[in-house]
């Protein structure tokens, strides 16, 4: 008796180690996100509503925290519900809203006829990156990041990013709409296809890669034309960010995933937009209600732009850096 319950306390001990050390407590908050915080509030970029509440400071455990978190259970004045509370610093809220009323909503609209009513998405959450015990924080930490797994119409079809992205045609072209919307405006963007671990959501955050914090990471590399914009100007809610340059060779490389691909970050001024090909090989669909080509009765569907057509693995390196905020070579022409 007196063996197990030593045994027991043992493990539970082993445990306690385990969890104190998914926290790397040596860290250090950086100067730039307290001041990032300071001037999103001094502009006033957050509008304080019914839906976006802000709480106490988050100081720890380690460095984990931010100064001002605000609660927020809806984005979009109210008309999108997020289907769990997110707590986030004000920089993420604000590139968060903008992110949804000038891509998403107008990739919903465009693709499917009807907007998005509801996002399935995760936010702080003090841990190392991946969920690795005593790796480096994650963006999570410090409400600097948000993990969209799915998002629901408001016909209430739900579009999940793990099924999505190699899903219906429309889903497809829709998840890589708000993909590359997601490049312009934040510095860290992640989908299926960039590393094993996000092959069922798209991870957006605004992590500095250099210390000037014009580097940035997007991928995967896509081969896909954007049809935001193809008849005219997209709608911006906000100024876009400043374009986002390659970090000099001697900077450090802060990226939120490992990159078992080595795609370096890319410049907005690279060569044309391209795709990449998933790392492998996917089983053929099965056809559902949602796939038929009958009409829905929600609502009289609009022309669903072509998406270019996923190429089979070969094995290869994904193609050419996509270029972003450059119009489409031709108008005529989907956490991960």
């Amino acid at each position: 008796m007196r063996r197990s319950v030593l045994a027991f306390s043992g493990l539970a001990l082993f445990g306690a180690a385990l969890t104190a050390c998914s926290v790397n407590r040596f860290e250090r908050r950086e100067p730039w996100r307290d001041q990032a915080e300071q001037v999103c509030l001094a502009k006033k970029l957050v509008t304080q509503t019914e839906f976006i509440t802000p709480a106490a400071a988050i100081d720890g455990p380690g460095p984990c925290g931010m100064q001002q978190p605000f609660r927020v259970t809806r984005l979009g004045n109210g008309s999108v519900i997020l289907k769990q509370r997110m707590t986030l610093g004000c920089p993420a809220v604000a590139e968060a809203e903008a992110w949804l009323a000038d891509t998403i909503q107008p990739a919903a609209e465009l693709y499917f006829g009807v907007p998005v009513a509801e996002i399935n998405a995760g936010s702080y959450s003090c841990r190392g990156r991946n969920n690795q015990p005593g790796a480096k924080l994650s963006e999570h930490g410090f409400g600097n990041a948000i993990d969209v797994m799915s998002l629901k119409l408001a016909d209430g079809h739900v579009i999940t990013v793990k099924g999505g992205w190699r899903g219906t045609e429309a889903e497809q072209g829709f998840l890589r709409e708000i993909f590359l919307g997601a490049c312009q405006r934040f510095s860290t963007v992640l989908a299926p296809g960039s590393n094993v671990f996000h092959y069922d959501h798209i991870h957006v955050d605004l992590a500095r890669h250099d210390p000037r914090g014009l580097r940035r990471i997007c991928q995967p590399l896509i081969k896909f034309t954007p049809q935001l914009g193809a008849d005219g100007p997209r709608p911006v809610s906000k100024p876009l960010p400043p374009p986002r340059q390659p970090a000099p060779p001697q900077a450090p490389v802060d990226i939120e995933e490992d990159d078992p691909y080595g795609v370096s970050p890319m410049s907005r001024a690279s060569t044309p937009t391209q795709v990449a090909r998933a790392p492998a090989r996917v089983p053929p669909q099965v056809p559902s209600a949602y796939t038929s080509v009958q009409p829905r009765p929600a609502f009289v569907p609009r022309p669903v732009p072509k998406v270019a057509a996923v190429p089979e693995d070969t094995g290869e390196e994904y193609g050419e850096p996509l270029q972003l905020g450059a119009p489409p070579p031709s108008v005529d022409g989907p956490i991960y």
